[in-house]
């Protein structure tokens, strides 16, 4: 069974920093681009960045700098820095990985979510 779990939320303070974790286990061939997202209360989901296998990097606009993706391949996990969290940060943060197993060559499964909650 492949699964997608994230880690890492919390409450933190505004200006503050957090660093997720989004790790693949089970059995894949391969783990092509993973990617998070982001929903807040009342609101639809949205994309925040994405990191291929390569590490080749693409960001949504509102990141304005304040968030890296990057990934380790060895440990089939991803993460996402976010610096000078804002109250307007906080959301559930959803991991989606693509990836090739035995019977798919291309799939996608997202993770559970981890809550980050930004106040004073």
């Amino acid at each position: 069974q492949v699964q997608v779990v994230e880690s890492g939320g919390g409450s933190v303070q505004p200006g503050g920093s957090l660093t997720l974790s989004c790790s693949v286990s089970g059995t894949v061939y391969s783990i092509y681009d993973m990617a998070w997202y982001r929903q807040s209360p009342g609101k639809e989901r949205e994309w925040i960045a994405t990191v291929s296998s390569g590490g080749t990097t693409n960001y949504a606009d509102f990141v304005k700098g304040r968030f890296t993706i990057s990934r380790n391949n060895r440990k089939s996990t991803a993460y996402l820095q976010i610096n000078d969290l804002k109250p307007d940060d906080t959301a559930v943060y959803y991991c989606k990985a693509d990836m090739q197993d035995l019977t798919r060559p291309r799939f996608s499964r997202w993770g559970q979510g981890t809550q980050v909650t930004v106040s004073q």
